[in-house]
């Protein structure tokens, strides 16, 4: 018995024979891997990096590219305006006299009329969707035809604007003893008014969800009212998002050019009212860059361009200056 024993140990094959037995321990093998796959992620953290970096450099190497060309392009006009270009209220490219006032007075005029007319409507779509109604059905059919507003292109509400908003306009006027001529800077104002709606409203949306629930939970547990909540706690905690919405409205309107250019009446004259027709620079641009038929006119249409571009550089300037203090406080 006790040799058929020491036989089947004899003859057991050995468990280990033509392996590579590994000296090292467990521990080392586990912490080589995650070693390398550390070296990996720092590597790919390092492209990703780069990559935002060429990125951004490309970005603004575009915007410089932009504003170097309206620059170079404008130079006949700027070398025969001069910087009175700019105070000139005289357009009239016959007599190669060109004075940008009337055109940046008309832009300014309807863009800021239309923020003052969308504002109250921006908030209270923000209001009602932010905090009364958050969700359900009706919250998400108000939020799509929004969102649907700003998808719409231009020259469908400039059509819109001439079948329906110009008859009524003209109605206005005619009760309150204006002429009753319907295009000028007013029905421009309405239309642009309608058509940056959904960019503040949206923005403002967001900002209100994003309130933490305690603080207006701690509002109603001191007996304050829904309204309180809002003007003390919503309000103060979201105004710098509010205000880069109202930005962000007002970059769309100084850029606006089709529906402007069907309903604001297209003159080269300063307008006596809001009810008077005018021109912006970007409509003056569609109208007249066709029909630049000599290098002065075409490189003062081009300075327009770059007026508009500067135009709206500063007043983004300002509005992030305003953003960055509303922010602090």
């Amino acid at each position: 018995m006790e040799s058929s024993v020491d036989t089947n140990l004899a003859t057991r094959p050995n468990d280990n024979l033509g392996r590579v037995v590994s000296l090292k321990p467990e521990g080392t093998v586990s912490t080589t891997k995650r070693i390398k796959r550390s070296f990996r992620q720092i590597r790919a953290e390092k492209v990703f990096r780069r990559t935002l970096i060429i990125v951004a450099l490309v970005m603004v190497a575009l915007v410089l590219g932009i504003m170097l060309t309206l620059v170079y392009e404008s130079t006949l006009s700027i070398k025969s305006s001069g910087i009175g270009y700019l105070w000139g209220k005289t357009w009239d490219p016959v007599r190669d006299i060109f004075g940008a006032y009337p055109f940046i007075l008309g832009t300014l005029l309807t863009s800021f009329l239309a923020l003052f007319i969308s504002i109250p409507f921006s908030f209270a779509v923000a209001v009602f969707l932010g905090e009364y109604y958050p969700e359900g059905w009706f919250s998400n059919l108000l939020k799509n035809t929004v969102e649907l507003i700003a998808a719409v292109p231009s020259v469908i509400y400039g059509f819109w604007a001439l079948a329906v908003l110009v008859p009524i306009v003209r109605s206005f006027e005619s009760k309150i003893g204006v002429e009753p001529v319907g295009l000028g800077i007013f029905s421009s104002a309405l239309i642009l008014a309608v058509m940056i709606i959904p960019y503040a409203a949206s923005l403002g949306r967001s900002m209100i969800h994003m309130v933490p629930s305690n603080l207006k939970e701690a509002a109603y547990s001191l007996g304050a009212t829904r309204w309180e909540v809002i003007r003390a706690v919503i309000f103060p905690y979201t105004k710098s998002g509010l205000f880069a919405g109202v930005l962000l409205s007002l970059g769309r309107a100084l850029g606006e050019t089709m529906a402007v250019t069907m309903v604001i009446g297209n003159t080269s004259l300063i307008p006596k009212s809001i009810f008077a027709p005018g021109n912006t620079m970007a409509s003056v641009i569609a109208n007249e860059f066709t029909e630049a038929d000599h290098p002065v006119y075409l490189s003062a249409l081009i300075e327009l361009g770059l007026v508009l571009f500067l135009v709206t550089v500063v007043i983004n300037m300002i509005g992030k200056k305003m953003v960055s203090r509303f922010t602090n406080e």
